[in-house]
């Protein structure tokens, strides 16, 4: 059984090409509104959007994130961060000190699953406004930068980008893995070869159907290819120690 949400959350797709449409006041007010009802840890409401909608700024910031260029496309540019700032103020106002709880890898867990929750009540709210969305992990190829641009203080780290917008085509649903691979009663089933198995041509004849996709191959490939290299956003360590996040190095 469905119901009008749940269609909307399966017929979900990632856009990458947007329309010059904007995205009304109203609309972005609902999906901020949507996104601060969403589950949050003990109500601390760890999560802070900042919204970047002029073009110029657009453009730096799809510079920033690997020169995607739906990010200049896409009328709003929504950046999801892990917040501790107003936790700092509450701890001060109090007399405390908030630095060694931030050096538990705990609590930049908990930053990033909040942000996590926060990122998909805006898309299903989005979604079901008739916009578009994609999420974009960049933001912290430069942290550093973008956390300038944005004049971020210390404890509050960018985690993820979202672009907002009218879609401008429809790339198509994209095949997942089969239920049984990712769903279990009671407990973990480490036996996937079989189903990686099937995924795989699955997959591999969707990439065939879109000739215009630079990947190549199956699920398989695609995610050796990926981690053959470890640290995709090398520094991430040392911005989040600069911003008062945990000290622990993880960079090569």
């Amino acid at each position: 059984m469905t119901n009008n949400v749940i269609d909307n959350m399966l017929a979900h797709r990632s856009i990458r090409s947007y329309t010059d449409r904007a995205v009304s006041d109203e609309d972005l007010n609902s999906i901020i509104r949507a996104v601060q009802t969403a589950p949050n840890w003990v109500n601390l409401q760890l999560v802070s959007m900042i919204a970047v909608k002029d073009a110029d700024r657009r453009q730096r910031f799809a510079e920033l994130c690997g020169h995607q260029a739906y990010i200049a496309e896409a009328p709003v540019f929504l950046v999801f961060c892990a917040d501790y700032y107003k936790v700092a103020l509450a701890c001060h106002a109090k007399g405390q000190q908030l630095d060694e709880m931030m050096q538990d890898i705990d609590t930049l867990l908990v930053g990033a699953h909040e942000v996590g929750i926060a990122l998909e009540a805006a898309v299903v709210a989005a979604e079901s406004l008739g916009l578009g969305t994609v999420p974009i992990g960049d933001v912290r190829k430069n942290a550093q930068e973008v956390i300038c641009e944005l004049q971020l203080p210390k404890y509050v780290f960018p985690v993820l980008g979202l672009c907002i917008g009218y879609p401008a085509n429809n790339p198509g649903l994209k095949p997942r893995f089969p239920k049984q691979a990712v769903f279990f009663e009671e407990t973990y089933n480490a036996d996937l070869k079989d189903d990686l198995a099937e995924y795989d041509a699955l997959y591999a004849q969707y990439l065939k159907e879109r000739p215009w996709n630079n990947r190549v191959g199956n699920w398989t490939d695609l995610a050796a290819d990926f981690y053959l290299h470890p640290y995709h956003y090398k520094g991430v360590a040392d911005v989040l120690l600069k911003q008062g996040f945990t000290s622990a190095k993880n960079d090569k």
